[in-house]
């Protein structure tokens, strides 16, 4: 698992990832007692034990399946004036209460993913680059 010990990640289960699947995954107690669990935990414990191996601290914080924008803003490490622009530019669907606007925590993991892989390959595509390729255009 790569950069396990510095990223933060959010683990949502779909529905249909929730089942526990037969010969699969398990957390096993030190008396031997055996808890299967779904694939997708089996992951988010590989996550934390291998940051807890390198000295790092880990944060476990259950989340609703809706929150206020400013909680999904703080879900995801994203300023909360920065997530809002985001929202009011209809790029993340969201239903307004009378006093907060509520935003889906599948969507905004799923926006914030697709935001971070663009991101990502802009900075390939730059890192790419060859430097010192004169085949430019010419004055």
């Amino acid at each position: 698992m790569t950069g396990p010990t510095t990223d933060s990640r959010i683990y949502l289960l779909d529905p249909d990832e929730r089942p526990i699947v037969q010969g699969g995954p398990a957390v096993v107690g030190p008396d031997g007692t055996r808890e299967d669990i779904p694939p997708l935990v089996f992951r988010a414990v590989q996550h934390v034990v291998a940051a807890m191996r390198a000295g790092r601290a880990v944060k476990i914080t259950p989340l609703r399946p809706e929150l206020p924008i400013d909680e999904a803003a703080d879900a995801i490490g994203m300023g909360r004036d920065d997530l809002r622009k985001h929202v009011a530019a209809g790029e993340v669907p969201f239903r307004s209460s009378q006093y907060v606007d509520w935003v889906q925590l599948a969507d905004i993991i799923n926006w914030d993913n697709e935001r971070r892989l663009r991101r990502r390959a802009i900075l390939d595509e730059l890192l790419a680059e060859d430097p010192t390729d004169d085949s430019g255009p010419s004055s």
